[in-house]
């Protein structure tokens, strides 16, 4: 959050879907509207189940009115090519236009942190102030034609840039060489995503829980709202009438790290909801969590416990993120 830090993320999943329809084919799967974004910007979206609940999240970028590009996650990867795959062959067998193209040709490297534009601009020709958060464009970086978004997964600002694979490793040597930029694992990019409040999916996110549990009711686009003309849109169109039982917040816990399945309960007892993330806080020095419980108690400034071991500690619900973020918008 002071420099700069480049993470390996190539265990990420990239595709590109191209075609005429290929932006129809996708709006059937996913929540947002993709139409209506403009060349070379993306969203945060997420593919829904039959029942609503969320397969996976996902990055979308509209390259174009023809092409797609998406990143999905790592351990998602087998289900989400599946489902996929199941429903390109049911929309092309009706005359629909779109290819799949899975990137295991390429890298994935995320430059992260203040500094991250200042040591990328070296590398590049292009103009990269004018690159604001969630743009894409393909260009070459070192002299290898890379996809670049503006996007991260830490809450600061930064870049994932898509390699191919023969020059990834002289990539990142280059940009490690800078003394801004220090490499960076799993660790650090759990403690900054929950610090950003950012979810984790397999632990904030699963296929029971829906985008308006998870407090991601904003990925739903309002243009889609009164048709849901995705998978379980029925459940999600009456979640957006009728509200939901539980929601998605974060906690400032005393007491030893709160991790996930460790219970949420009032100071009388009761189980009032789950933690799904928790984690020693580098930038805030306290323990940190996010995790459901039953509406009532989802207010900032409830007081509740989480039981660690057996031992229930005190712990605060608290407004995320747990701290600033800083991304690269137009002034």
């Amino acid at each position: 959050r002071t420099h700069a830090s480049l993470f390996d993320v190539s265990h990420m999943c990239g595709l590109t879907l191209k075609g005429k329809d290929a932006i129809k084919f996708l709006e059937g799967l996913v929540v947002g509207d993709i139409n209506a974004l403009a060349d070379g910007t993306g969203t945060l979206s997420v593919f829904t189940n039959e029942k609503g609940g969320i397969i996976d999240d996902t990055v979308v970028t509209k390259v174009n009115g023809n092409e797609v590009y998406l990143v999905v996650n790592a351990g998602c990867r087998e289900k989400d090519l599946a489902h996929l795959n199941k429903h390109l062959q049911a929309f092309t067998a009706k005359g629909g236009d779109v290819t799949m193209d899975v990137h295991d040709d390429r890298s994935l490297l995320a430059l992260q942190g203040p500094e991250a534009a200042e040591v990328l601009q070296q590398h590049v020709k292009e103009d990269l102030s004018k690159l604001y958060f969630g743009m894409f464009t393909k260009i070459d970086i070192a002299g290898s034609p890379c996809f670049v978004t503006r996007t991260g997964y830490t809450g600061e600002d930064g870049f994932e840039l898509s390699i191919p694979n023969a020059d990834a490793v002289a990539l990142a040597k280059a940009l490690t060489s800078d003394s801004r930029v220090r490499l960076a694992g799993l660790g650090p990019r759990d403690s900054l995503r929950l610090e950003a409040g950012l979810c984790l999916y397999g632990n904030d996110l699963n296929e029971d829980i829906t985008p308006v549990e998870a407090g991601l009711t904003w990925t739903i686009a309002k243009s889609r709202r009164d048709a849901c003309d995705f998978l379980g849109g029925d459940v999600i169109k009456k979640q957006l009438a009728d509200g939901v039982k539980q929601r998605r917040v974060g906690f400032v816990c005393k007491g030893a790290p709160a991790r996930q399945h460790s219970d949420v309960i009032t100071p009388e007892g009761q189980k009032v909801g789950e933690i799904t993330s928790g984690a020693f806080s580098p930038c805030l020095k306290k323990n940190i969590a996010m995790g459901y419980v039953d509406k009532p108690f989802a207010k900032a400034g409830t007081e509740l416990k989480v039981v660690v071991r057996g031992k229930a500690s005190d712990a605060v619900v608290t407004k995320m993120p747990f701290v600033p973020v800083h991304y690269h918008k137009p002034s």
